[in-house]
């Protein structure tokens, strides 16, 4: 792990050179922060960045996404910091994912300043349209058969728990899967959870196993109850663009 964090250190400096930006925050998304990496899972790198204030000002604006590798060891993307304010006012919950991501490959005072204030656009609404949105696609596509593979009960399991914390909570979820599984549930639910998991920590990304009825149940029943949930949440979601302005205005100086 130390080997590739320094690599991964490495090529943020190589971006922020190349790029002609600055990295405030980069983190580790996906299976690996979440913690139920495979043995040969990527390295999913996510930053925020920030341009000089001329690059914003230009006709020809720059784009608000760096593309920086893509293989079978690291997947390094970034998005400009107007474009993670703007997806802070719509409530985007990976982005809060990746603001409380436990692997953190660099950041900076001023993401601590940003994120400070961004942190109050959260929005039980959109978070939990997200998290029903993504296991509900993950179960349709690839939880239908009687082989399974174990990393797809993990990508429909880990945002159901996400769901049931906002529900529960009213606030952004924990990134660690070992602290959704603190939430209350049956013993044969957990037992049954526990062992997938040790299984899936030593098996490579495609292989399967049969069906586990404990854990589709439960996969299709807490479906069942935050579709309802989704389709009753009043929207809360932040209309007022003020803070976010001032926010980026105050970086750009």
């Amino acid at each position: 792990m130390r080997h590739i964090t320094k690599e991964i250190e490495q090529k943020l400096l190589e971006i922020e050179k190349a790029e002609n930006v600055k990295v405030l925050h980069a983190v580790e998304s996906g299976s690996r922060a979440w913690g139920f990496a495979s043995p040969d899972s990527d390295y999913d790198v996510r930053f925020i960045y920030v341009r000089r204030k001329e690059d914003y000002l230009k006709l020809n604006e720059s784009r608000d996404v760096i593309e920086w590798q893509l293989d079978e060891v690291l997947d390094i993307n970034g998005w400009d910091l107007k474009k993670a304010l703007k997806q802070f006012y719509r409530g985007n919950a990976t982005l809060f994912e990746w603001s409380k991501s436990p692997i953190v490959y660099k950041t900076t005072d001023l993401w601590k300043q940003i994120y400070d204030e961004a942190k109050t656009y959260f929005s039980v609404k959109a978070a939990a349209y997200h998290y029903y949105g993504t296991a509900i696609s993950t179960y349709s596509q690839y939880l239908q058969e009687e082989s399974v593979k174990y990393k797809k009960y993990f990508y429909a399991l880990r945002p159901l728990l996400a769901g049931k914390y906002i529900h529960e909570y009213q606030c952004p979820p924990p990134v660690s899967f070992d602290d959704l599984m603190e939430m209350d549930m049956t013993a044969e639910l957990r037992n049954g959870i526990d062992e997938l998991l040790e299984i899936k920590k030593r098996s490579d990304e495609r292989e399967k196993c049969m069906q586990i009825p404990i854990i589709r149940d439960f996969i299709i029943d807490e479906i069942g109850r935050q579709k309802a949930y989704v389709e009753n949440i009043s929207d809360d979601r932040k209309r007022d663009w003020e803070k976010l302005n001032d926010i980026f205005l105050k970086i750009l100086g």
